[in-house]
């Protein structure tokens, strides 16, 4: 298994679904903009979406995907299977009891993250609905991605790389054709998002078919395989729950904001996640079942050689875009949001906080490349300890940068600690001597520096001499920013090229 080949189909893959995203966002900001029914959608959005990180994305993948490439390469396949169905038995019922408790709890879950619309009763009800409709998604979603966890593992990543593109499929159907026969209308947000997460799920089940692993859920208290995922998950899950606790009580801070706030992070979130989903989301996916499988082995120095080839890529990848972020921040979104209901102060407050988060962009990234060098030794209470300090310490960023920033002081509040989460990471791994640099980092960064300056000065160049971005109908801007992109791209990787940067020199091979 080719792992650049593997990082550029799921990179590839993932670009299209984050495209369609921003096609969804764009559709959204014109038929919603950014208000009372958009805030109450996007916080009734982002609770089950928190949950789903924090019980499927985060904590199960880091606790199952170690075991299960264990049970792989030493069980044999009847014990795998056995294996599998006992983890889908424990997993779906702990999530279908998450989910019915999420929906009985509706409004006491909203007065908890977002007290702030209690003062609103309108918009306090409405978002309450909303998490009783969306609720339910955390169950679809995490077996999705329970799935997406056993194909990876199979070195299937193509397939789990898709499914968010039925998500925004899903929206985009529900958002242009069905949304006046709810009422309100923001409702149809809260469906699409429930069939989207069906979709996904039924989507992958042929796929986990075709390798002998589609099994029906078994529940046992005394099965060894599903205990040892249960009992780690329980450090992972704290160590999940940190973060998105960070995220939550940003969450409760945005509250107490202007009215629009919510939304504006949501949008400059969502141009971040771009190069997060498509990069950080693709390196940690490749990264975590094929470091198990080498440790599984007792290959420690391909491990480190893994670890060392996964940060040089972060590094030549990341970089540009994190520059990129916070020079092309009104291009950006004038061009994709700035339409309808969506004003030319709902793009200027967007591009506040796409300017701080674009700050973290690195951080946020690396920890997706070295967090999998804990996990995939099972050692899950390091990354914890620094999740809890990180915790104490974005919080207090909060404290410091919101009376003057507001909204975007909480967006840079998030990428400062995201930034002290990647270090400490990195320092534990050379102290526990887990991680050993290759040579050459110093020349490799120097030449990376060359290139990141040449791309800023051609982009900050060109933005003087286009025309007002919001000039223009949407065609035109969209033409306008992606001469911009191609530009910085042309000059970024040409410079690399020139300097020596080849391809071939990063191809590796994995464990089948």
């Amino acid at each position: 298994m080719n792992l650049l080949k593997s990082l550029a189909a799921v990179s590839s893959i993932t670009m299209i679904s984050r495209v369609l995203g921003f096609v969804r966002d764009t559709i959204l900001a014109r038929i919603f903009g950014a208000g009372m029914a958009t805030d109450a959608f996007f916080i009734a959005f982002k609770l089950p979406n928190l949950l789903r990180r924090i019980f499927a994305e985060g904590a199960f993948s880091q606790a199952f995907v170690p075991i299960l490439a264990e049970y792989k390469s030493q069980q044999g396949e009847e014990a795998t299977r056995t294996f599998v169905a006992y983890v889908a038995g424990m997993l779906t019922l702990m999530l279908s009891v998450v989910t019915v408790a999420g929906i009985l709890a509706a409004p006491w879950v909203i007065w908890a993250t977002a007290p702030g619309f209690a003062d609103t009763p309108e918009k306090f009800e409405l978002t309450a609905d909303l998490l009783r409709v969306t609720f339910p998604y955390i169950l679809l979603i995490s077996l999705s991605s329970f799935v997406g966890a056993i194909l990876n593992t199979w070195n299937r990543f193509s397939v789990p790389a898709f499914t968010p593109t039925l998500l925004n499929i899903s929206m985009i159907f529900f958002a242009l054709f069905l949304t006046p026969y709810f009422h309100p209308p923001v409702m149809a947000l809260g469906w699409a998002t429930l069939v989207g997460g069906l979709l996904q799920l039924l989507y992958q089940l042929p796929h986990l078919k075709k390798i002998g692993m589609l099994v029906l859920p078994r529940f046992s208290l005394r099965d060894t395989g599903a205990l040892r995922v249960m009992k780690q998950m329980g450090p992972a899950i704290l160590g999940v729950s940190v973060s998105q606790i960070s995220l939550i009580i940003n969450t409760i801070f945005a509250s107490f904001l202007a009215a629009g706030s919510v939304s504006w992070m949501y949008y400059a979130d969502r141009l971040m996640e771009l190069p997060s989903g498509v990069l950080g989301v693709a390196l940690g996916t490749i990264l975590l079942p094929t470091l198990a499988k080498t440790y599984a082995n007792r290959d420690r120095h391909e491990y480190s050689r893994i670890l060392d080839w996964g940060l040089r890529l972060c590094f030549i990848l990341v970089l540009p875009c994190s520059l990129a972020l916070g020079i092309l921040a009104e291009p950006l979104t004038v061009a994709l949001f700035q339409y309808g209901k969506f004003s030319a102060f709902d793009a200027a407050m967007t591009q506040r906080a796409l300017i701080a988060y674009s700050v973290g962009l690195l951080g946020i990234i690396l920890i997706k490349v070295l967090a999998p060098g804990f996990y995939a030794q099972q050692n899950i209470r390091t990354p914890v300890k620094i999740a809890i300090s990180t915790l104490i310490a974005t919080q207090l960023f909060n404290l410091l940068l919101i009376t003057h920033l507001q909204h975007a002081g909480l967006a840079l509040a998030i990428s400062l600690g995201a930034c002290m989460n990647a270090g400490l990471l990195f320092w534990q791994l050379r102290k526990q001597k887990m991680f050993e640099p290759q040579p050459g980092w110093g020349t490799f960064f120097f030449k990376l520096l060359v290139a990141v300056a040449a791309m800023s000065a051609v982009l900050l160049g060109l933005m003087h001499v286009m025309p007002a971005w919001d000039q223009g109908l949407m065609l035109a801007r969209f033409l306008r920013l992606g001469a911009l992109v191609v530009a910085g791209v042309v000059v970024y990787f040409g410079l690399l090229f020139a300097q020596g940067f080849r391809l071939r020199d990063f191809a590796r091979k994995g464990l089948v």
